[in-house]
């Protein structure tokens, strides 16, 4: 019995030790946390300040707005997430990614007769910087980029596929599959693809090929040529970059 009791009270003991350290381990977490939260804090407060002397130059160059926001984004901080606020009124921003979203919308929407909706981004900045006028502030594929995230709230209508190192603009509801984006790519410099091109690039079987190429072609993606001795796939939303390439 004796020997019973030593047992338990060294149990109690090793229970009583490991509920001091779980407790001196959350003290240590919270104190972490708390300090990591006012580093934070402070973070935030030397960003508004940095937005209050830089606001003319991260409204007009581009590049400097791209790094405002990178800044941004390390600390949790989304200037874009309500037209009202302080980075509204401070920067202008939201008004501006939201303006500019519209501008993007008008742009697809003219647009979408030719190329089925779907669009270069490079035509697009071409387009939007064109209708916006001389005296507009500049903007990147990475202000493009953000405005068309925003428009996600419209429905699945916009999205971004990645081609290459460059990307294309989807404005009407579908979506493509990873075949459909892989014969874009392969049409990238000279805006059209072959059965046979494809085929010896991918090494696909037929039915695929065509069972891709059927889709874009009925989504008006895609035009078809039959003069040439074997059927080309045209990318009217590839003419520019196509021209530029070979220019």
């Amino acid at each position: 019995m004796h020997r019973r009791g030593a047992g338990i009270a060294a149990i109690k003991n090793k229970n009583l030790a490991q509920a001091r350290y779980k407790d001196k381990g959350t003290e240590i977490a919270e104190g972490q946390v708390a300090q990591m939260a006012k580093q934070m804090e402070t973070f935030k407060v030397h960003l508004e300040n940095f937005a209050s002397q830089h606001k003319e130059e991260i409204r007009k160059n581009s590049e400097f707005r791209v790094q405002f926001q990178e800044m941004c984004a390390s600390i949790g901080v989304d200037p874009l997430a309500s037209s009202k606020g302080f980075w509204a009124e401070m920067l202008g921003v939201g008004d501006f990614y939201y303006e500019l979203g519209v501008q993007i919308v008008e742009v697809c929407l003219a647009t979408s007769h030719r190329n089925g909706g779907l669009i270069g981004i490079e035509e697009l900045r071409d387009r939007v910087v064109k209708s916006r006028g001389k005296k507009s502030q500049d903007i990147s594929i990475d202000d493009l980029l953000r405005a068309i995230k925003k428009l996600k709230v419209l429905g699945n209508g916009f999205s971004v596929i990645t081609c290459g190192r460059s990307y294309m603009v989807q404005s009407v509801p579908g979506e493509l599959s990873m075949d459909h984006t892989s014969v874009i790519q392969q049409a990238q410099n000279t805006a059209y693809v072959t059965v046979s091109q494809i085929k010896k690039t991918l090494n696909w079987e037929t039915e695929r090929i065509h069972r891709a190429l059927d889709y874009l072609v009925k989504e008006a993606l895609v035009w078809t040529d039959d003069q040439s001795s074997e059927t080309q796939y045209w990318f009217p939303s590839l003419f520019a970059g196509a021209m530029n390439a070979s220019s």
